[in-house]
């Protein structure tokens, strides 16, 4: 059968626009069409709209609308997406597809060559810029009397125009005539500052202010002698700025290379808006990378970050007022998600302390389809004001991340853990016995044995290994260390006591001191052997890694444009998986599909021979008994996963009974779309509610305290459990910590 084909209408060159109702259209540029079907590949698709629009592959973003919904454009970045594309349309016969450059290098719109003479104030017309004027660093120049190089932070250093060759010229050539001379008007002084600040970035020469307040503005030469000035005030009656005196001419060649030229990060930052726009994890390596090269602007790293945290609140608006919108955005959070929970409180001080979310999607899907098995962990947040996540997330049918609720406090302690569990009690039911896998500190043990009293509490088996690594530390050599932690696992995992006591009594052979710490952890809340709850072969805590990616991306907004991120993230998975479920034709999920073929694969060479009733012998490597009426196998495998294992298959292809019927219901296609059966909606205005809006909330938030420490965030993870460091080891005294070189003994 031929496969579909698919008009996309390729464009490019426009611009989005939001509409009332908050979809986007998309204005202008150019279109061209493109057949495709399910076998096209991505990079065959882009190499050909790349011809057609003449550009790079390389700096192409490909982004389309899903069926009905013209509000959340979908990122197409490998083959899978460009087929899940196809797909997703059904019986249409074309779709859209938008082109977004990555990268798009500031156009050459002035033929003039870089002077220093009077010629650059003949031209009758002012040369559009590219960066936005009203910036916020030039509110430093609204004082009198700043030096131009003394403004807004750190000095940026400058190579003059004249010495950069025409590849770096490109971008600031642009700039040449943003000054024209007398007469020249301006909207505000702000205006003026931002264009005299770019015309002498284009022709290469320092300045500094004699006169700047809000009445006049009085620049000069910064070398000593030199003649070059420039006078502008407010002409009378208007709001307009005039240019009233210049002399364009300078005699500081040498002294002004010498001098070079000092920028400042507001600058920067507005310069880099629009890439960031387009590119928001343009890095600040590649942020200095493209100045010096298209302006010739030498950057260091820290200038080049505080450039973009600049740039990105110009984006994004302010951090702080964000948090002002609270009040307003969880009211539109239940107002456009009816059911759903959004919920903050602030201290004494109006400065904010936490915010809960839960939308009905996840609530419905969670008691729907989901098994009662419920991943709390914690996620600490870089953002301007730091603050920690703290997450609950389920697994679907399919072992797939299933997001439940979230919550943003100003820190990790024990009130804060026991505020959103009570929170998360009001959102989920609690009729089934519900297990949750979670770390044993931060007073998890305690509060979730109050507020959840008859759920089962499973430690999170890194976490565990991690404190048990780091108790050993010092006192037991890497290769002791590694044996010991290889050996707590397998007492984890082993489905029978015989099994966890064989690997404990491996760990007493090492370290008597080792054995007594994995006694006294109570293995009855994270050993298979005793645990009684029902875990379905997850052990860790950090199972939503795909959730905590999805933050890991936003974390860096302001925080109702962080949550509302995680919600378009979270809307658009359920409407991917419930597409993709609804071509499923087994009756289990794939993945479990998958685990029980291999199961009856193996069954296939065992014997199994009748014991009593329900109850059957099943000869193999070894010999277990099987209870089909209780679900039960000696191995223990059926019990700990929820899928029979090879000897119950064994006995169920005896006897002639389906496997398909003794598999748990949360493993079925159908438990997987009802996970995902509701949707979750989009909620208008996040990032610029209308003033009334939030005037009428009447609650103040403030940010907390706390703010990020200068520099670089540090990243030190916990040493891993399953790769442990080498720890230093002196060669001729054997002790640890030390050297040869510095042992004490020598």
């Amino acid at each position: 059968m031929a496969a579909k084909k698919i008009i996309a209408i390729c464009q490019s060159g426009g611009e989005f626009v939001t509409n009332v109702d908050g979809s986007l259209s998309y204005n202008g540029g150019d279109a061209y069409a493109i057949d495709i079907d399910q076998q096209t590949l991505l990079s065959d698709f882009k190499s050909e709209v790349a011809e057609l629009f003449n550009c790079s592959a390389d700096i192409m973003s490909i982004k389309y609308f899903l069926p009905g919904n013209r509000r959340t454009l979908i990122t197409i970045s490998k083959d899978k997406d460009l087929q899940r594309m196809v797909n997703f349309l059904g019986d249409s016969s074309t779709v859209d597809v938008f082109l977004l450059l990555k990268d798009v290098a500031a156009c050459n719109v002035s033929n003039i060559s870089a002077s220093r003479s009077s010629r650059t104030t003949v031209s009758e017309a002012v040369i559009p810029v590219e960066a936005p004027i009203d910036v916020a660093v030039d509110m430093a120049h609204a004082v009198g009397g700043f030096d131009m190089d003394l403004s807004n932070g750190d000095p940026i250093s400058c190579i003059p125009i004249g010495v950069i060759d025409d590849k770096q010229r490109k971008a600031a050539q642009q700039w040449e005539n943003t000054i024209t001379g007398v007469d020249q008007r301006f909207n505000s002084f702000t205006e003026f500052r931002e264009a005299l600040h770019k015309y002498s970035i284009a022709h290469g020469f320092a300045y500094r202010y004699k006169k700047n307040d809000s009445h006049r503005v009085s620049v000069k030469c910064k070398t000593q002698g030199c003649p070059w000035r420039i006078y502008a005030s407010r002409l009378s009656t208007t709001q307009l700025i005039c240019i009233k005196k210049m002399n364009p001419n300078h005699t500081c060649e040498g002294a002004a290379v010498k001098a070079g030229y000092r920028s400042t990060r507001g600058w920067v930052g507005s310069i880099i808006k629009e890439k960031l726009k387009v590119s928001p994890n343009y890095k600040p390596k590649d942020i200095a990378d493209d100045i010096k090269r298209e302006y010739g602007i030498q950057l260091n790293y820290s200038q080049a970050w505080r450039a973009k945290e600049i740039a990105r609140e110009q984006l994004q608006g302010s951090y702080k007022e964000a948090y002002n919108q609270l009040p307003f955005f969880c009211e539109k959070i239940k107002e456009t998600n009816p059911g759903s929970i959004a919920t903050f409180s602030t201290k004494d001080d109006s400065s904010f302390h936490r915010l809960f979310v839960s939308f009905h999607a996840s609530i419905s899907g969670f008691d729907q389809g989901c098994r009662p098995l419920i991943f709390l962990d914690s996620i600490p947040l870089n953002s301007k004001y730091q603050g920690t996540l703290l997450a609950a997330t389920a697994a679907d049918a399919d072992d797939g991340i299933f997001p439940i609720a979230f919550a943003v406090v100003d820190a990790e302690t024990e009130d804060n853990w026991l505020w959103f569990l009570l929170e998360l009690k009001s959102a989920v039911s609690v009729s089934r016995q519900i297990t949750f896998v979670a770390d044993f500190q931060n007073g998890l043990k305690k509060s979730l044995a109050e507020i959840f009293d008859k759920c089962y509490h499973s430690y999170c088996l890194r976490r565990l290994a991690e404190k048990l690594n780091k108790d050993l530390k010092g006192q037991f050599s890497h290769e002791a260390r590694r044996f010991m932690v290889n050996d707590f696992y397998a007492a984890a995992y082993a489905p029978r006591l015989e099994g966890f006591q064989r690997s404990v009594e491996n760990i007493k052979g090492i370290s008597p001191e080792a054995y007594n710490w994995v006694v006294q952890s109570e293995p009855e809340h994270w050993a298979n052997a005793f645990f009684g709850g029902a875990r379905y072969d997850h052990m860790t805590s950090n199972f939503g890694q795909q959730f905590y990616n999805w933050i890991s991306e936003a974390h860096e907004l302001p925080i109702t444009q962080m949550v509302d991120a995680l919600r378009g993230k979270m809307m658009e998975a359920i409407y991917t998986r419930r597409v993709e479920s609804n071509q499923w034709k087994t009756k289990l999920t794939p993945s479990k599909e998958e685990k029980l073929e291999k199961e009856m694969s193996i069954a296939r060479s065992l014997q199994v021979l009748l014991s009593h009733g329900s109850t059957f012998e099943v000869r193999g490597e070894s010999v277990d008994v099987v209870d089909i009426d209780h679900w039960d196998c000696s191995c223990k495998g059926w019990q700990l996963t929820g899928l029979p294992c090879c000897h119950a298959v064994a006995v169920f292809e005896c006897i002639g009974r389906s496997p398909y019927d003794y598999c748990s219901r949360y493993f079925t296609t159908e438990s997987y779309r009802l996970s995902y059966a509701e949707s979750i909606q989009p909620v208008p205005n996040v990032d610029r509610p209308v003033q009334g809006e939030l005037t009428e909330a009447g609650v103040i938030v403030t940010p907390p305290p706390t703010k990020r420490p200068p520099g670089r965030p540090k990243t030190k993870q916990a040493e891993s459990t399953d790769i442990i460091k080498r720890q230093l080891q002196c060669s001729k005294c054997k002790g640890l910590g030390h050297n040869k070189k510095t042992c004490k003994e020598s």
